[in-house]
């Protein structure tokens, strides 16, 4: 059954679209093989190797994965004893080669402390066989040729062949060149035949030369002819040449042998290359298609946002949001043909496939998509001649193998559900259908042109009505889908427009029963209700927008003045800083002269001379730096502590703020603004208390009272204090009424958001987890809703 739902749902043409990303014929092959997965385990790894995957080709860029063979069969004839070629010791040593560049790039990425796990756990395994790499490329050249250098031996011989080629070469030349001999050739060249050089010798001049003719010209006017003087010296060359071959076929058979020592080496780091670049094949496949991870789970929720079909150009399609799996397990699909409501069928069915196959799926991030045991789908005509069935039929015979296995695990896809027989039963059998696979258990999304289903979805605790929009003004469809909505016919808005008399349609109308005239109102209704609400969302996105940059604006003019303010100050305190030296100084001076005095008066006494310094030193100005390293008591003597509410002032940067909680007796978190921070008791001056806090612990109080914002800052934090932190804030903020909430972990090495998400998977309190969007702080933020 699966291999036919993968042929309906393009499975095979998305595969030819992956394929092209492989780097390799190994992951080629590998991409081939892929076939979707039931195991949520083998799937959470294979969408984690992707995401590793996404992640380096982000940072780094493509990874080397060049000069990789299929060398499988080579080592195999190894294994057994086989003497292999020159190209495939040349593969071998190419793929040793490759996976050794591999492994070095993993190396400086970890050295760079970019978090990676599975990709050093992978290059771990392979041993470096480079000593075998530098043997292969010392005895053969990039073109396969043996060099001479592969031994001693070999270079002796092949010098012998030089010698002897060019002693037969000196003989034959000064035959071709004499003035007797060369009126005697047809042609003043040397050439070969049967591996002998030979001379073109005219027929009637056969006997001139002796020796041996090897081969004559078409019309035999020529002869090749062997002069008796070069036999010897070809026979020297002819004996050196085979010699030369057996040494060749020795040094082959030593590598050979080399070789088969590390067959098992070989095969690890042939199974662990090809399954990297099929992880990068992925990895380049979701880039392409910008595809994001999505959210596993096995109890049948989806929930694709902005989902595009893979294999439909950008430029064409419509992003759609599908939902499926939650309130409702059942959904129906209504609207015009061509409306793209098979195009939505297929897109959750493939997008359901690549995910269970490891591949990322074209959706924003967020998105969470379900593992199931079992994916049926019906669609399209695919009628047999042979049997000849009818499109019912064909539709029914399907129908019937899917009713037979479906079950609670399963995701069943129907287009145009009864279609083809009479309306009345067809709607009839539909919605029998649909209840059947609906008390299973099973997840369904279903398409029908018949208004009965519209009314089922409607009535029907855990279906829903979905809709294509159809825009009636250029008479085209919209394509997008519309949950909730179920589709309109259109058919009397477009006939007028197509230039119909009002009184045919007005009459038509009057056949139209009164059920099927307010179904149609309250679709209108729904419709416009929902244009107005997308309209207010609109006008609510961009005011939000708006705010958020001019508080931006804000923070950042703060900051501004605030570094003015200090630099003002710095200016102050250095003029200052000169004066009180250049005072001083001259202090210094009128003590010399008062004690130069002294010498000549006695009368003068030490202790006026000690006075008069300390006139001086007095007179002396004071720098206000703002930085005041005084320790002022609490404005209000009846406070004996600060509890986590107080509002407060921070001396020490003359900013309000209030306390978040305490550290020791002697030291509490501030919030200022945006910011927290740590501040020493001695720097807080009291203001106020609300009377909503307390004595009693903050974890106490609900409401807008409690002081709990809707974030968590843990940037710059160690690791065991901000997972206190994380636990505090949670019950914080579940007191506080709080339904989501934001944790601020940052990106830098990974540990720390690492540790946040593990802790959050454990919490009691936590529903669900997401990472941030682009406009939430992406990766370094982690969305989180409480239960």
């Amino acid at each position: 059954m699966i291999e036919r739902v993968c042929r309906i749902l393009e499975y095979s043409k998305m595969k030819e679209k992956l394929i092209s990303f492989a780097s390799s014929s190994l992951g080629k092959q590998r991409v081939k093989e892929l076939m979707p997965s039931f195991d949520i385990n083998q799937i959470k790894d294979a969408q984690e190797r992707t995401f590793e995957g996404a992640k380096v080709i982000r940072l780094k860029g493509r990874a080397p994965l060049g000069g990789l063979r299929d060398i499988r069969p080579a080592i195999k004839r190894a294994e057994i004893g086989g003497i292999l070629n020159e190209m495939e010791l040349l593969d071998i040593s190419s793929t040793l080669h490759g996976s050794r560049r591999f492994k070095s790039f993993v190396e400086r990425m970890v050295e760079d402390e970019i978090e990676l796990t599975i990709l050093p756990d992978l290059t771990s395994q392979m041993v470096s066989l480079q000593s075998l790499e530098e043997e292969i490329n010392q005895a053969i050249d990039e073109n396969g040729g043996v060099l001479d250098s592969a031994s001693s031996e070999l270079r002796s011989i092949r010098q012998q062949i030089r010698s002897h080629e060019s002693g037969i070469r000196s003989k034959l030349e000064n035959i071709t060149r004499s003035s007797s001999g060369s009126k005697m050739l047809s042609d003043a060249i040397i050439t070969i035949r049967n591996d002998r050089y030979v001379i073109p010798v005219k027929a009637e001049y056969r006997g001139q030369f002796g020796g041996m003719v090897h081969d004559q010209s078409a019309s035999g006017a020529t002869l090749f002819i062997e002069p008796e003087a070069v036999v010897q010296i070809n026979n020297q060359l002819r004996e050196a040449k085979v010699q030369e071959k057996q040494e060749i076929q020795r040094i082959l058979q030593e590598l050979s042998a080399l070789v088969s020592v590390e067959v098992e080496e070989l095969a690890i780091i042939i199974e662990i290359m090809t399954e990297v670049d099929f992880i990068f094949a992925k990895a380049l496949y979701s880039q392409a298609i910008r595809g994001s991870q999505p959210n596993l789970n096995e109890e049948g929720l989806i929930k694709m946002k902005k989902a595009r079909h893979p294999l439909i150009p950008e430029e064409e399609i419509v992003p759609i949001d599908v939902e499926l799996g939650g309130e409702f397990s059942s959904l129906v699909i209504t609207g015009p043909n061509t409306g793209g409501k098979t195009v939505t069928l297929k897109t959750v069915g493939l997008l359901t496939l690549m995910t269970q196959s490891g591949l990322h799926i074209p959706c924003e991030e967020g998105s969470t998509a379900a593992v199931f045991q079992k994916i049926f789908a019906d669609i399209g005509d695919e009628q047999s001649i042979e049997q000849s069935l009818s499109t019912f039929s064909s539709h029914m015979t399907n129908i019937v193998q899917i009713m037979e296995e479906v079950d609670f695990q399963s995701l069943v896809l129907f287009d145009e559900l009864g279609a083809g027989t009479d309306p009345t039963e067809g709607a009839a059998l539909a919605i029998s259908i649909l209840d059947h696979v609906y008390h299973v258990g099973a997840r369904v999304i279903a398409t029908t042109h018949y208004s009965e289903l519209k009314g089922f979805a409607y009535n029907r605790e855990g279906v829903i009505n979905a809709s294509v929009e159809f825009d009636v003004e250029t008479l085209r469809p919209t394509y997008r889908l519309l949950m909730g909505i179920p589709g309109r016919s259109n058919a009397f808005a477009i006939s007028r427009r197509l230039g119909l008399s009002d009184r045919i349609i007005e009459e038509a109308k009057s056949h139209v029963t009164e059920d099927s005239n307010k179904m149609e109102k309250m679709i209108t209704s729904l419709e416009d209700s929902r244009k107005k609400a997308e309209e207010d969302l609109a006008d609510t996105d961009a005011l939000r927008k708006e705010a958020e940059q001019i508080h931006q604006e804000l923070v950042k003019e703060m900051e501004n003045l605030e570094k003015e303010k200090q630099k003002v100050l710095q200016s102050a305190e250095d003029r200052a800083a000169q004066s009180v030296k250049k005072a001083t100084a001259e202090a210094e001076k009128i003590i010399a002269e008062l004690r130069e005095i002294q010498k000549n008066n006695p009368a003068v006494k030490d202790h006026e001379l000690i006075d008069a310094k300390k006139r001086l030193e007095q007179s002396q100005p004071s720098l206000a730096t703002g930085k005041k390293k005084s320790s002022p008591r609490l404005s209000k003597p009846n406070v004996d502590k600060l509890i986590p509410g107080d509002e407060v002032k921070v001396i020490s940067f003359d900013q309000k703020g209030h306390i978040v909680d305490k550290i020791s007796d002697k030291e509490y978190y501030v919030q200022l603004g945006m910011m927290k921070m740590k501040v020493s008791k001695n720097d807080l001056l009291y203001i106020n208390r609300p009377k909503a806090i307390t004595e009693k612990p903050l974890t106490t109080v609900r409401g807008r009272d409690a002081h709990v914002k809707t974030e968590l800052d843990l940037r710059g934090e160690r690791y065991e204090s901000a997972m206190m932190d994380v636990e505090k804030y949670l019950d914080d903020a579940v007191l506080a009424g709080y339904h989501q909430v934001s944790i601020i972990h940052g990106k830098g090495t990974g540990a720390l958001r690492k540790g946040v998400q593990e802790l959050l998977k454990k919490h009691s309190n936590v529903q669900e987890t997401r990472v941030g969007t682009q406009g939430e702080g992406g990766s370094g933020v982690t969305i989180v809703s409480l239960k």
